[in-house]
C-alpha cells in the first residue's frame, strides 16, 4: 500500500523518510473470424483488442471511443477514474503508434504515480494542484508499448489504506455491490477493469495494493519481484512495485514482457512472455493463518481450502503448513514503513506554511504521529529488518514452488469501515488484521498474485493468493493459466456493467 509520489520530492525521499494461443483465445471466447462491432469490444482482453487493430478490423481511435463510451456510462456510479484527458488521448490514438502486441489498447494510470503534463494528487489535498513533469517507469513502458493513456484512476491518500476512500477524490464503489469497498490503494484501477471500462490498468503495490483490490473486484493482479520493473527508488528493501491489474492472465503476462528491465537486476533474469501453462507439476504449501497468527473469516478459510483442492485436482502436490511469519517484528516494521510517507507529507505541509490538519487526513496524521513517537532509528531499523526478512522468506520457500494463502482476512468491507476518518486507534486495529497476508511478499521482494477464483454467497469476489520465490513470475503465470482454464472468470461481469455500450 505505501506507494509514493512526488511534489518536488524524489520517490527515494518519499519512501525512505494463454496458455497456448488456442487456450488464450478460448479464455476470451474470440472466434477466428471475429466481426468487430464496437459494442462488443468490452468482451475482449487487451491482446485481442490490439489484434483487431493490427488486422485493421478496428482502429485505435475506435477502441478509444468505445472505451470512453463505457467510461461515461459506468464511472459516475463507481468513481474509478478521477482525471480524464480525452483530447490528448484522441490525438495519440490517431497518430502513428509503436508496433506492439498491446498497441492501441486504452490505458489508465493510477493517480499515485506520474504521467507527464497531467495532475497527480496521490489522493491528497496537499497535492491537489500538482502537475507531473515526467512519467513513472511503468507509465513510460505503457506509452512505449503503444497503449493509449486517457486518464488517472482513484487512490487513497498516499496509498496508505486498503480501501480507496480519500477525502479529496471520494470513495471508489465496488462494481459488484456499490455499498462495498473496491479495495486499495489501486481501487480505482481494479474497479475500472472489473466494470469493463477497459481490460487492463496500471496499479502499484507496496503492501498489497495490486492484490487486495484485485481480490475485492474479481480481477487478476500480479505483484512482480522487487526491481523487476524499473523503479526510481533504489533504496535497499524498498517494498513498492509498479505494474497492473487485468481481466486475463495473458494481458498481464504480455505487459510484463514489455515492461520488465531486459538487462535483469541481479539475481533476476528477464521473464519474457509466458504464454501457456507449464508441464511441470508444482509443490505448493498452503496456510490460512495471518501474520498475526489468527485464522481468517470462515468464508476466506474455506475459499483457501477450495483453492488448494483445485491445485491438487490439477495434479500439483499440496501440503498444508502453518504460516512461518508470525513474528510481531514484522507488523511493527510494516507500520513503521507505512508511517514514513505520512511523516514526509506532514513535513511538506509545514514547509509550505500549511496546517497539516487542513490538508491531510486523520489516518495520515495518526501514522505520522506514531512514527514521531518512536526512536529516530526506527525507520532505518525497519528497512534493515526488511533486508533480513528477504533471507527468511527464501529459506522457507526453498522447499516449495508456490505458497497459497488468503489475500485478505475477510471479504470486502462496506464503505466507511476503513475510511481515513475512522478514529485512528480503531482503524489501526482494523487495518492490521485486514491486510495481514500480502505485506510478506513486499518485504521479501518476491512475486505474488491474486487470482479471482471465488465469489461469496452475496456476490462479492474473493481472490486467492499465490506467492513464489524471488524472480519466479513465470511459475506464477504458468499456474495462473491453469487456474484460469479450470475456474474461468473473464466472462463474469458485475451488475454495474450489465448494459452493453
Amino acid at each position: 500500500m505505501v506507494e509514493s509520489s512526488s511534489q518536488g520530492v524524489s520517490r527515494r525521499s518519499f519512501l525512505a523518510a494463454a496458455g497456448t494461443a488456442s487456450l488464450a483465445a478460448a479464455a476470451i471466447r474470440l472466434p477466428k473470424a471475429f466481426a468487430a462491432p464496437t459494442t462488443e469490444l468490452d468482451k475482449l482482453d487487451g491482446m485481442a483488442q490490439a489484434g483487431l487493430v493490427r488486422s485493421r478490423q478496428v482502429s485505435a481511435p475506435e477502441l478509444l471511443e468505445a472505451c470512453i463510451a463505457r467510461l461515461e456510462r459506468v464511472n459516475p456510479r463507481i468513481n474509478a477514474v478521477v482525471t480524464q484527458f480525452l483530447d490528448r488521448a484522441r490525438k495519440v490514438a490517431q497518430g502513428r503508434l509503436p508496433d506492439s502486441p498491446l498497441s492501441g489498447v486504452p490505458y489508465l494510470i493510477k493517480d499515485l504515480m506520474d504521467f507527464k503534463g497531467e495532475r497527480m494528487t496521490a489522493g491528497s489535498r496537499l497535492l491537489s494542484n500538482y502537475i507531473s513533469t515526467e512519467n513513472s517507469p511503468a507509465a513510460a513502458a505503457a506509452v512505449k508499448a503503444g497503449m493509449v493513456v486517457f486518464g488517472k484512476t482513484n487512490t487513497c491518500e498516499a496509498g496508505l489504506l486498503p480501501s480507496t476512500e480519500s477525502v479529496l477524490l471520494g470513495p471508489v464503489h465496488n462494481p459488484w455491490n456499490l455499498d462495498y469497498s473496491a479495495g486499495g490503494s489501486s481501487g480505482g484501477a481494479a474497479a475500472a477493469v472489473a466494470a469493463g471500462i477497459l481490460p487492463i490498468a496500471h496499479a502499484t503495490d507496496a503492501g498489497g495494493s495490486i492484490r487486495m483490490p484485485a481480490s475485492c473486484c474479481g480481477v487478476f493482479g500480479l505483484k512482480t519481484s522487487r526491481f523487476r520493473i524499473p523503479n526510481p527508488d533504489p533504496t535497499p528493501g524498498a517494498p513498492d512495485v509498479e505494474f497492473c491489474v487485468s481481466r486475463t492472465v495473458r494481458d498481464s503476462a504480455m505487459l510484463l514482457s514489455l515492461s520488465e528491465d531486459k538487462r535483469g537486476h541481479a539475481p533476476l533474469q528477464p521473464v519474457g512472455f509466458v504464454d501457456r501453462p507449464a508441464q511441470r507439476r508444482l509443490k505448493l504449501a498452503f496456510s490460512t493463518q495471518s501474520i498475526l497468527g489468527e485464522e481468517p473469516d470462515a468464508a476466506v478459510r474455506q475459499f483457501t481450502h477450495d483453492a488448494a483442492k483445485i491445485c491438487a485436482d490439477l495434479g500439483h502436490e499440496v501440503v498444508e503448513v502453518r504460516n512461518p511469519f508470525t513474528d510481531p517484528k514484522l507488523l511493527d516494521a510494516l507500520m513503521t514503513a507505512w508511517a514514513a510517507p505520512a511523516r514526509l507529507a506532514v513535513s511538506m505541509a509545514q514547509k509550505r506554511h500549511l496546517n497539516p490538519q487542513d490538508v491531510l487526513e486523520p489516518w495520515t496524521l495518526g501514522l505520522a504521529s506514531s512514527l514521531a513517537s518512536k526512536p529516530k532509528s526506527a525507520l532505518a531499523a525497519a528497512l534493515q529488518y526488511i533486508q533480513t526478512f528477504t533471507q527468511q522468506y527464501a529459506q522457507f520457500m526453498a522447499a516449495y514452488d508456490v505458497w497459497l494463502t488468503p489475500v485478505l482476512f475477510s471479504p470486502p468491507p462496506r464503505l466507511g469501515e476503513l475510511a481515513p476518518t475512522v478514529p485512528f486507534d480503531t482503524l489501526l486495529q482494523r487495518v492490521s488484521r485486514y491486510v495481514s497476508y500480502t505485506p510478506v511478499e513486499n518485504f521479501s521482494g518476491a512475486p505474488a498474485m491474486s487470482v479471482p477464483l471465488h465469489w461469496t454467497a452475496d456476490g462479492l469476489p474473493m481472490g486467492s493468493h499465490f506467492a513464489a520465490p524471488l524472480g519466479q513470475e513465470a511459475t506464477l503465470l504458468s499456474l495462473a493459466y491453469e487456474l484460469e482454464a479450470a475456474s474461468p472468470w473473464a466472462d463474469k461481469r458485475p451488475p454495474v456493467s450489465s448494459v452493453t455500450v
